[in-house]
């Protein structure tokens, strides 16, 4: 995105982007009712079929390779809690609704080293509060609190994931581009770069603010 907007084909023609974060759940059978299922360890061990399985699945996704490569170099905590994760995408779409996108990177941001360093559970509305109070000042703890205590966003949430169902996405990450262009995949920037050039060489892009998913956020 900093490429395109800093060298666009057309100075005078800058492409508009947006970025929209879709909810997709890893494990869509665990329950909402309890905080946590199991350890992640515990989740791919039985994912992949035993310890072997899993080594094989390590070396040929290359994950610890492509984070160094991203500049991540802090571990993930292996024993993280694994759980139903739908609270934790409604907040993160709330706080799009709210107080706009940039807002909702940060605590998807924060959400991210919530979960995927400290360890911590995507459902567990207490927690999730604290962290929206630290990486938000517009939504204190006690506000996103109230939010996920009522349920609110659980009904856009489900037809949001239906939506994705319906695209043929089956896993992540996954990249919808101007509603109907997908890469699957960890992408590599230049992948996206050339996908968006090709956009730019078509002319003028229209005026119009809708997105895929907007009908059912109302963003």
């Amino acid at each position: 995105m900093e490429t395109l907007r800093s060298a666009p084909l057309v100075p005078s023609r800058p492409l508009p982007i947006s970025v929209h974060r879709i909810p997709f759940l890893l494990e869509p059978t665990y329950s909402p009712d309890v905080p946590s299922v199991c350890t992640n360890r515990a989740r791919l061990l039985e994912k992949w079929g035993g310890a072997a399985g899993w080594e094989r699945q390590k070396r040929a996704h290359g994950l610890k390779q492509r984070a160094a490569s991203a500049g991540i170099e802090r571990p993930f905590d292996l024993d993280r809690l694994a759980a139903n994760t739908v609270a934790s995408h409604r907040l993160v779409q709330h706080a799009a609704k709210r107080f706009g996108w940039e807002a909702s990177e940060r605590l998807y941001d924060a959400l991210n080293v919530y979960h995927f360093h400290d360890g911590r559970s995507l459902n567990d509305g207490a927690g999730l509060a604290e962290v929206a109070g630290r990486a938000l000042p517009e939504l204190p703890a006690a506000a996103a609190a109230a939010f996920l205590e009522s349920g609110e966003g659980t009904e856009e949430i489900v037809r949001a994931l239906a939506r994705v169902s319906e695209l043929g996405i089956n896993s992540i990450p996954q990249f919808v581009i101007d509603g109907e262009i997908i890469i699957g995949g960890a992408a590599h920037h230049g992948q996206l770069e050339a996908v968006f050039r090709e956009i730019e060489e078509r002319g003028e892009v229209e005026k119009d603010t809708t997105t895929m998913f907007g009908d059912i956020f109302n963003y």
